[in-house]
């Protein structure tokens, strides 16, 4: 109570600035980790620091021995394992992207999302098959070096044209970076989920399979049937409608918007563009 009676005005103020600072980097680290593999390997180191307090507790010399081994090591397995994350994060605070995003990268994701919907759409009504991934926080790097590098610029012609039959690029998935065409003709990790009907194809399996090694978010057409699908978490939607994918794609590239948000421009537009 003396520290409280103490206190002056000038001492509560900084202390109030302080705890708010820190609130809003912890609640920034929440935010770069959700939807990622960390959140489960958070919960792992959550669950060994519960069994270290329960060591110490009831002195448990040889547990309490193995926890002080493991987190002697503890400091340099969290950098290895979270580098991906780290990386991005460090990204994102010299970009300035921790404090909030500008109209123009909304403009940019918006003008993104119209230019993959109307290269879909053009895919699906030929029954050209497609695979298209979206990185978010987790890495793809290993997957993109796998393909061929483009970094290029995201268009619906450039997308149409990498997946036309018996062309060098067609064949493997289009891993899209930073709002950019990282690399083509990617080789992904094939979803071994017995769950999976037994209707879908590799194409389906690699998107799936994408989603489950990390929070990538893919988009497939069908070259049987012309259906689009998405694959997010494990899960994948099938012949989902232009309007929920527009509306999950913005979803989940833009993860801090609000549901109250203004739709983007390009939901205004009626019936799909011909590139015929």
């Amino acid at each position: 109570m003396s520290y409280f009676a103490d206190l002056t005005w000038k001492e509560s103020i900084k202390d109030i600035i302080d705890i708010a600072i820190v609130t809003y980097i912890i609640y920034q680290v929440i935010l770069l980790v959700r939807g990622t593999r960390a959140v489960q390997l958070l919960k792992g180191i959550l669950v060994l620091v519960i069994i270290w307090a329960l060591s110490t507790w009831f002195d448990l010399y040889t547990l309490k021995w193995l926890m002080n081994q493991i987190f002697n090591f503890g400091i340099l397995a969290i950098f290895i394992i979270f580098q991906p994350e780290l990386r991005r994060a460090l990204e994102q605070l010299g970009r300035g992207k921790m404090f909030g995003r500008s109209s123009a990268e909304d403009e940019q994701l918006n003008k993104l999302i119209g230019e993959v919907i109307k290269a879909v759409n053009y895919l699906a009504r030929r029954k050209i098959g497609a695979l298209i991934v979206f990185e978010r926080e987790t890495g793809l790097n290993e997957y993109t070096e796998s393909g061929i590098p483009m970094q290029s610029m995201v268009s619906s012609q450039l997308l149409i044209n990498i997946f036309i039959p018996n062309t060098p690029l067609h064949d493997g998935a289009v891993i899209i970076q930073n709002q950019q065409i990282a690399a083509a003709a990617c080789y992904l990790p094939l979803s071994e989920n017995p769950f999976i009907s037994k209707e879908l194809g590799t194409r389906h399996r690699a998107a799936i399979g994408i989603s489950e090694v990390g929070d990538a978010v893919s988009i497939v057409v069908s070259e049987e049937t012309g259906q689009i699908s998405l694959a997010i978490n494990g899960q994948v939607v099938r012949d989902i409608k232009e309007e929920s994918l527009i509306s999950k794609l913005y979803e989940e590239l833009r993860p801090n918007s609000s549901a109250k948000e203004k739709r983007p421009v390009f939901w205004k537009r009626k019936g799909n563009d011909n590139h015929e």
